[in-house]
């Protein structure tokens, strides 16, 4: 059971789990316990009785900003705390510092306290407030003997070269050997290279089994077909008998023109043509599966029983009940094309492994893995003892927020750590999260890991029970959705009843919170806006029709809302603030639904910016006409590339410009003139000042920001001059970059090669890096299209969902991989 988390009484000992829903106040909560943490404080049993030091103070968030974002926040509580301890702060403490005050009466107890929070606050520079990336590399490079990691390797944080390597490598050692048969299944499986990339990225650094990727390629392809083969011919055992005595029975009934089962069995000449196949394909050893078609589902023992009235007596043969059992032992017959991928996954991560062992670098799953590896007893004994009690002397106290995005090998190592079950009272593990937010399966987490935590932690559960970021009206609707899901008959809001513990309680159950509310009112000319709205379709429509529909409905409602001028927020003592562009939001699971919603937007006549953190600016077109026009650049004498580089939309000559070129040499070798001292300042200057050079010699500035300067193209092309802010942004973000790889490459054709390798990686979705993402500064004003996972964390005024109802079926056949809860233990 859990109860409601009270900042002053947590047990800041053992370990205990903290639930909280979007705008209850985590980071808040943070904050006041680190404070309660650096004074010691807590009655017998509710701390670990002494002050604790920043920089034992373990504090892991999944993002490097949500770090920076806690680290501001807990410097800026303990230097009010300080305040308030020194008696320099003006007002009235708020409930929480009230009740700290009251714990260290005026004197020497409370100046004592009020230096430790100056001091922390002072040293919080060297708090350990990390990422879980980092903190696993620190562990490693510190505890280097214990842990058995180099001191010399480097991180390679984006492997997604890397991998396009391995997998190159792979097709060449593996797909070139094989002919006949062996080369036309490989070529089912994966029709080119791209293909075989594609896959693995969905399957390495999956669990794989132990033999995976044993011998050569052929040599899985002869198992698979064996095991096949072994497991084909024990399942046609026996089937011509039986299929004489199916086909006898239902003679028999078919015979009876009286008899009341008659009519519900399958016709006779589609069932003796299905019963026949059968037979046939039992009778020829190289027959994969039989040609019954809809008689699978007729045939069998289930569907033979639903022919007989109710109350008649069945006497069914066994062998329609053998022949279900066939159609499913059929279904999970192995496949050739299962063992290629597996194999094909094993041997490329080993490979990876192999290039980045010789490299001397490695990869955040690496880290993991390996502290991981280094903290099994079993298999590391005394070894990964020691270094366990040294991390935990460390770090005696840990806080772990977004709890619910912890991946498996994470919690493993929080566990080996920190034994979340045996709530050790010497040491502290506070995990903070929210099921309802676990969104990031697709990068790891797993919802099951924290499942497992809150059964370990179970009697130690706390939850922040009130909103401070919504309305009263919102935070209603919200619990009012939820509570109807949760007591409805079945799995319940989330869909775990079904898992319920011994006790009958559910493993994740939904808890309602209440709302301190906001004093801002969203008005309209009609009124005050209800806090949910929502606009039902009737109508029976395919997928595009209703996206197609239901984006009309979204940008409607955005212009009429931008269009009216009572539009807006009102607070009493504050002025009436009109609703802006930039106040709405639109949530979009896809890159296709986003493009639906900005389609309508633009037809409009409104602007509006995608927010995904899939998006990089090697994807957008300037990274493709900007590579046009550094080849030129290079190479200034070769007409043809010079001509590439002139047409591109990036440099936007108009057609009779461009024709004007291709009959006028002058013309031509005034901008030859002007590749050529371009090329000049890449020689002597280097690729980023040459490019700003680049940009005023076609007077690119000017032009771009112009109204309508942009429409030529670009991933943000809009309507209005914000599109052309939006690529000189993306140009000046590229030429940083590539000043940046420049220090890395020898020469400009290199770096050439390299910006058509990013761009071509960008395209395959294997760029990735922070630094890489689209810069939305410029489109700051603009209604924000954004995807889910994109907008966890942030705040806006009015929130779209045009696509609430829409879903993807999980189909087997079509899932790259599928993995089962516990598969990877």
């Amino acid at each position: 059971m859990s109860q409601a988390l009270n900042p002053l009484t947590l047990p800041l000992q053992g370990s205990q789990l903290i639930e909280a829903s979007a705008g209850t106040g985590k980071t808040w909560t943070i904050a006041a316990l680190y404070v309660r943490l650096v004074l010691g404080h807590g009655a017998a049993g509710q701390g670990l009785g002494r002050p604790v030091l920043p920089g034992d103070i373990l504090v892991m968030s999944f993002t490097k900003a949500a770090t920076r974002e806690l680290s501001d926040r807990i410097r800026l509580r303990l230097v009010e705390s300080a305040a308030w301890f020194r008696g320099e702060a003006a007002g009235a403490p708020d409930a929480f510092l009230a009740g700290l005050l009251a714990a260290y009466p005026p004197g020497p107890l409370r100046q004592e306290a009020a230096w430790r929070l100056a001091m922390a606050a002072e040293a919080m520079d060297e708090a350990a407030v990390h990422t879980i990336d980092a903190w696993c590399q620190r562990m490693l490079r510190e505890h280097a003997f214990d842990s058995g990691c180099l001191f010399d390797e480097e991180l390679q944080a984006n492997e997604a070269a890397l991998m396009a390597q391995a997998v190159r490598d792979y097709w060449r050692q593996q797909i070139y050997p094989l002919d006949g048969a062996g080369l036309a299944q490989a070529l089912s499986q994966w029709k080119d290279l791209p293909a075989l990339l594609k896959d693995m990225q969905a399957l390495v650094g999956k669990p794989l089994p132990a033999d995976a990727g044993q011998g050569t390629l052929a040599d899985s392809l002869a198992r698979a077909e064996r095991q096949r083969g072994e497991v084909l011919a024990a399942l046609k055992a026996g089937w011509p008998a039986r299929a004489d005595e199916m086909l006898a029975w239902l003679q028999a009934i078919w015979g009876n023109r009286s008899h009341p089962a008659r009519a519900g069995l399958a016709g006779q000449a589609h069932a003796t043509r299905w019963i026949q196949a059968l037979k046939d394909w039992a009778e020829d050893p190289a027959a994969l599966m039989p040609d019954v078609k809809t008689g699978a589902e007729r045939l069998t023992h289930t569907a033979v029983l639903a022919a007989f009235p109710a109350g008649l007596a069945a006497d069914v043969p066994s062998c329609f009940a053998d022949f279900e059992a066939l159609m499913q032992a059929l279904k999970t017959l192995p496949q050739p094309g299962t063992a290629l991928r597996l194999h094909a996954a094993a041997q490329v991560a080993e490979r990876m492994q192999q290039v980045k062992r010789q490299a001397g670098s490695f990869g955040f799953a690496d880290m993991l893995a390996r502290l991981d590896a280094a903290l099994d007893e079993s298999a590391q004994g005394a070894k990964a003892q020691r270094l366990r009690q040294r991390i935990i002397e460390q770090y005696p106290v840990a806080l772990i927020d977004e709890f619910q995005d912890t991946s498996p090998v994470q919690l493993r190592i929080f566990d080996r750590l920190y034994r979340i079950a045996d709530n050790e009272p010497s040491r502290a593990l506070l995990l903070i999260g929210d099921p309802k937010q676990a969104i990031y399966g697709f990068r790891g987490a797993d919802i099951y890991s924290y499942l497992g935590a809150r059964q370990a932690t179970r009697g130690r559960h706390h939850v922040l029970g009130t909103n401070h970021r919504s309305t009263q009206a919102l935070v209603a609707a919200v619990n009012g959705l939820f509570k109807a899901a949760e007591d409805r008959p079945g799995e319940g809001a989330f869909q775990f009843r079904k898992q319920a513990t011994p006790a009958g309680e559910s493993p994740l159950p939904f808890f309602e919170v209440d709302a301190k509310g906001r004093a801002e009112r969203f008005l309209t000319a009609a009124g005050e806006v209800q806090a949910l709205t929502a606009v039902v379709d009737p109508g029976l429509r395919n997928a595009a029709e209703s996206r197609e529909l239901f984006a009309a409905l979204c940008a409607e409602r955005i212009v009429t809302l931008l269009n009216d001028t009572q539009a807006g927020f009102a607070e009493e003592g504050a002025p009436f603030r009109r609703l802006q562009p930039a106040d709405m939001a639109v949530l979009v699971r896809t890159g296709i639904e986003a493009e639906a919603v900005r389609r309508a937007l633009r037809r409009r006549g409104l602007a509006s910016v995608y927010l995904s953190d899939k998006d990089t600016v090697f994807q957008t077109d300037e990274a493709a006409d900007l590579l046009r026009l550094l080849q030129a650049v290079a190479m200034p004498r070769d007409a043809r590339l010079a001509r590439a580089a002139l047409a591109t939309s990036l440099l936007g000559l108009s057609l009779d410009e461009l024709l004007l070129l291709a009959s006028s040499d002058e013309r031509f070798d005034r901008h030859g003139e002007t590749l050529q001292q371009l090329n000049l300042a890449w020689k002597h200057q280097g690729v980023l000042a040459m490019i700003r050079r680049a940009l005023h010699a076609f007077d690119l500035p000017a032009r771009l920001l112009a109204p309508g300067g942009g429409t030529n193209g670009g991933t943000n092309a809009s309507t209005n001059g914000s599109a052309g802010e939006r690529r000189l942004t993306n140009v000046l973000h590229l030429a940083e970059l590539l000043q940046a790889a420049s220090a890395q490459v020898d020469g400009e054709q290199a770096l050439l090669r390299w910006l058509a390798q990013q761009i071509e990686d960008g395209d395959a979705g294997l760029a990735g890096g922070d630094e890489l993402v689209l810069r939305l500064e410029s489109d700051a004003d603009l209604v924000q299209v954004i995807t889910v996972h994109k907008s966890k964390g942030l705040e806006y005024p009015v929130v779209f969902l045009p696509f609430p109802a829409s879903f993807r079926e999980v189909d087997d056949d079509k899932n790259a991989v599928l993995l089962l809860p516990g598969a990877g233990e």
